[in-house]
């Protein structure tokens, strides 16, 4: 079972996007049954599905918290068929003081998805708050594989230099010796003079991993999360759409999709 990753220390990368959008694309063009893992406290990714999470009665902290509550006690259905949430709000903020005690507090996320293979699940995807503190490190314990976007921002390679160290150093102390870093997605990418020079350093920084093609703005992209829907769900036509499109292809294969013969192109890296 895949466990896919996205994580930047930084917010505002377009994190919860690409994970809620990633994880649509798996369950609707690929077949599969996907579970997506919010652990941010604002409870972006269930929102983004359209699901009250203010008024859930439990959430993944409670799971992560409370022996008790079991993994199917808190996923919920999305709309899209194949795609289920475990969804999280401000009580996620308590939970490394919880934890605080406990010397195993970074396996308890892998612990409690112990169950979501024998569940039937194919994929997790994880969409972490921007931070690298012990909520990351149970995502990164319990993941396979990272994905980073990166803001095409002055300080962009400072947050991607950062996770990449930590997830080396997860690799190496948490017996994960398979985790790595699989894709870097540039985002919020304008045509500028800037960004292009982001880019080359990435391409130097990432030879292998970048992607091919950038999350460039979309209103429709935005348009879809105000109305708690995927790109998918609220606009399959848009250049926002085929983005993504190609983004989860990238993340999924490992390569590029192959060029389209309708519609545009979307901007490319390499």
């Amino acid at each position: 079972m895949r466990r896919i990753a996205f994580i930047n220390e930084k917010g505002g990368t377009c994190k919860t996007t690409l994970a809620v959008n990633t994880a649509a694309w798996l369950a609707r063009e690929r077949g599969l049954k996907v579970l997506l893992v919010d652990l941010d406290t604002q409870g972006h990714s269930g929102k983004s599905l359209g699901l009250d999470v203010r008024t859930l009665p439990r959430n993944v902290f409670h799971l992560l918290t409370d022996p008790a509550v079991r993994l199917e006690d808190v996923i919920q259905p999305s709309a899209i068929e194949g795609l289920s949430v475990l969804p999280a709000y401000k009580e996620m903020a308590d939970f490394p003081l919880v934890v605080a005690q406990d010397e195993r507090r970074a396996y308890r996320l892998a612990e409690r998805l112990e169950p979501a293979e024998a569940a039937g699940f194919d994929v997790i995807v994880f969409d972490a708050p921007p931070s690298m503190g012990i909520t990351t490190r149970n995502i990164l314990v319990a993941a396979t594989e990272v994905v980073v976007p990166v803001a095409l921002t002055y300080f962009a390679l400072d947050g991607c230099a950062e996770v990449a160290d930590t997830v080396r150093q997860v690799a190496e102390t948490e017996g994960r010796p398979g985790l790595r870093i699989t894709k870097v997605v540039p985002t919020l990418y304008r045509r500028t003079a800037l960004a292009t020079a982001i880019l080359e350093r990435l391409k130097a920084y990432f030879p292998e991993s970048l992607a091919a093609t950038p999350l460039g703005y979309n209103v429709k992209v935005d348009e879809a999360q105000s109305h708690g829907k995927t790109i998918w769900e609220y606009a399959p036509s848009s250049t926002g759409a085929q983005m993504l499109a190609a983004i989860a292809t990238e993340i999924f294969d490992g390569a590029p999709a192959k060029a389209s013969k309708r519609g545009k192109k979307a901007p490319r890296v390499a």
